[in-house]
């Protein structure tokens, strides 16, 4: 999430009242997770684990809770919550701003594109020419659509992400920021929900058909030509490369990326990366035509058995 302006580091250390190591004009463009952090960026990081990853990542802000040796070109923000003080930062760029119409005043709807009744489109939503968007469908703040996008009744794009930190007195929501991007010649079916990046984007690439009861977390980007069917479950931070089939029933966990051409058979667990342009099968998932195999020869283990008792 880039922030509307350069901000200073002092600025954003006074924002949210910590100490902080580098230079008062240190320049803050803007803050994001990890894994699409750029130079300008805040990280937070609140887990011994994770330090390195955090101080060595592309961002040159590192909020984090220990007074650590600052890498050089970076600063610092010292808080005894960054998960708390990350959030602070959410709340003040990208504050939750209510509606008061079913279809918001600064939404740009394209020419040619027909909204359907009942469906709620929020602010500074963009939607592309030529799209039909049907009934009961609700587009939440800053999601943009391409052209030629059909979206069917049920639908909702832009809800919060699925990320929380479990502390004492219940679970803590990690704050979502970020938007949901479709793009042109998109198909999403019914009933379907695509969560928003928690400060990036939640992707659907140029011409991928989306059947009905599908869940996308925040910061997945599908790519381009890829069908998925029905009551498919893809976490957060999923890399989906073009031209990949996704069958019926398919659960792919966080942070794997399903590489370009793959396809996946019904009601696989993908809990890795796949290898492009392989089928696969099973939970947890492999080889589809090694699992045939398998298979086959373990219908022939009676035969055996059968033939080594005569003998």
């Amino acid at each position: 999430m880039k922030f509307p302006k350069q901000y200073h580091l002092k600025e954003i250390a006074n924002l949210i009242s910590t100490k902080y190591i580098g230079a008062d004009d240190f320049p803050v463009f803007g803050m994001n997770e990890i894994h699409v952090v750029e130079p300008g960026d805040i990280v937070f990081v609140d887990h011994p684990k994770y330090y390195d990853k955090a101080l060595e990542s592309a961002a040159t802000i590192v909020l984090i809770n220990k007074e650590v040796d600052c890498p050089e070109g970076k600063a610092l923000l010292i808080s005894d919550d960054p998960f708390r003080d990350f959030n602070k930062l959410t709340n003040y760029f990208k504050p939750f701003k209510a509606s008061n119409s079913a279809i918001a005043n600064d939404a740009q709807i394209g020419e040619g594109t027909i909204i359907q009744p009942n469906c709620f489109i929020g602010n500074n939503v963009i939607i592309g020419k030529n799209c039909v968007i049907h009934s009961n469908v609700s587009i939440y703040d800053d999601s943009i659509i391409g052209d030629n996008v059909t979206i069917h009744a049920g639908t909702i794009l832009g809800a919060s992400a699925f990320y929380y930190k479990n502390r004492p007195e219940g679970y803590d929501q990690l704050k979502s920021g970020g938007r949901v991007i479709i793009k042109d010649d998109v198909d999403i079916g019914a009933l379907c929900t695509i969560d928003r990046g928690v400060t990036g984007d939640t992707t659907i690439g140029k011409g991928s058909k989306l059947d009905n009861q599908i869940q996308i977390g925040h910061d997945t980007v599908i790519g381009e030509k890829c069908l998925i069917a029905s009551q498919t479950g893809i976490a957060g931070c999923v890399v989906v490369e073009d031209n990949v089939t996704i069958w019926g029933q398919v659960g792919i966990k966080s942070d794997v990326t399903i590489t370009k051409g793959t396809v996946i058979y019904a009601q696989a667990g993908i809990n890795k990366t796949t290898i492009g342009g392989k089928t696969y099968f099973g939970s947890p998932a492999q080889d589809a035509r090694s699992f045939f195999k398998e298979m086959a020869y373990v219908k022939k283990i009676p035969e055996i058995l059968e033939k080594l008792k005569n003998l």
